[in-house]
């Protein structure tokens, strides 16, 4: 009987059915990020520089848990923009930084992607097959976000902690998707020294530094 139920109620959760479009396009780049002049900070074994393919896309940040009845559950994070239309805005899962997530339940239509309704504002949740559930409860912003891709070949740069007057940055390079071992290199700068450290042609000015983040300003990447 509580198995029927629950079947009944995760019908009821569903709002309609929607044809997702696939019409939107990023904004696509070749260059160095961050870019010179620019302050940022970095956390503990987050990039501080890297060369690669940036990819300025709309998404939409989910800033609470919210459930769709007994079926989804999404937490705080990005989506990225796939497709629009005159009603709806549609968003689809990622693996990278700050990505958003939808959990379904065992007897709930398995996860598409995520929609905004402009008419509505609500924020819904998109089944493979066309239904959705929707909620006004779901805070949500519409961003615009980078997202950073390698091409053939990457440099990286990671902060790595402070201890007294010396920070520690990783020197990477990938091919791809791997890490080209021989290519890795851990260095030691010690600020009383100087507060501009550089790496292969890419100089930085640190700004303020502590062994959980770093800020400073990019003078040149690299080469």
């Amino acid at each position: 009987m509580m198995r029927l139920f629950g079947i009944i109620f995760l019908a009821l959760a569903v709002s309609g059915c929607a044809q997702q479009k696939f019409n939107y396009t990023p904004k696509y780049e070749n260059l160095s990020y961050p870019p010179t002049g620019e302050v940022v900070t970095a956390h503990l074994g987050e990039r501080m520089l890297i060369q690669g393919l940036r990819i300025d896309t709309e998404a939409v940040r989910v800033k609470n848990t919210d459930t769709f009845g007994l079926a989804y559950t999404v937490t705080p994070g990005t989506f990225l923009k796939h497709g629009e239309d005159e009603r709806r805005i549609y968003y689809h899962a990622h693996t990278g930084e700050g990505a958003g997530i939808v959990t379904s339940a065992a007897l709930a239509d398995p996860f598409s992607g995520v929609m905004v309704d402009k008419k509505s504002n609500e924020f819904c949740i998109v089944s493979v097959y066309g239904t959705y559930s929707c909620s006004d409860d779901t805070e949500f912003e519409l961003v615009e976000i980078p997202v950073i891709r390698s091409d053939n070949m990457q440099q990286t740069l990671i902060y790595s902690g402070r201890v007294g007057n010396k920070i520690n940055v990783v020197y990477r390079e990938f091919q791809g998707d791997t890490i080209r071992q021989a290519f890795t290199n851990a260095v030691e700068y010690d600020l009383s020294e100087s507060d501009v450290i550089g790496y292969k042609g890419a100089r930085i000015k640190v700004i303020e530094a502590t062994n959980q983040q770093i800020t400073y300003e990019v003078i040149s990447n690299f080469n």
